[in-house]
């Protein structure tokens, strides 16, 4: 498989926090990389994914097949939890599904 053959998921650092970006590559997971730019942090997405391709070879492993998913799932929550995150997603002028998805991004990346 090549990098381009797999979904990565580009998150913003606050800027409290350093700025810059974060990539992740959901299909494999610890397959994380930071980039002051979102170029950078793609390209040290292509590096981490080249060093476990790498790796996996010499493994004699197969990277995993790519699953096939809608993107779309559905979720019940608390009112309280909703209006909680809608709240935060407008002060942070994101929609709920960007806030939702980069939030769960995070937390399946270990930050």
């Amino acid at each position: 498989m090549r990098f381009e053959d797999y979904p990565i998921t580009l998150s913003p650092f606050p800027e409290d926090e350093g700025g810059g970006h974060m990539v992740t590559i959901p299909d494999l997971p610890g397959c994380v990389a930071d980039g002051e730019t979102v170029e950078k942090a793609t390209a040290e997405a292509r590096d981490a994914f080249e060093a476990r391709t790498m790796a996996e070879q010499e493994d004699s492993s197969a990277l995993p097949a790519l699953k096939t998913c809608s993107g779309q799932f559905e979720q019940r929550i608390p009112k309280t939890l909703h209006m909680r995150l809608a709240r935060r997603a407008e002060s942070e002028g994101v929609s709920l599904n960007h806030l939702a998805a980069t939030l769960l991004a995070e937390r399946l990346a270990g930050r």
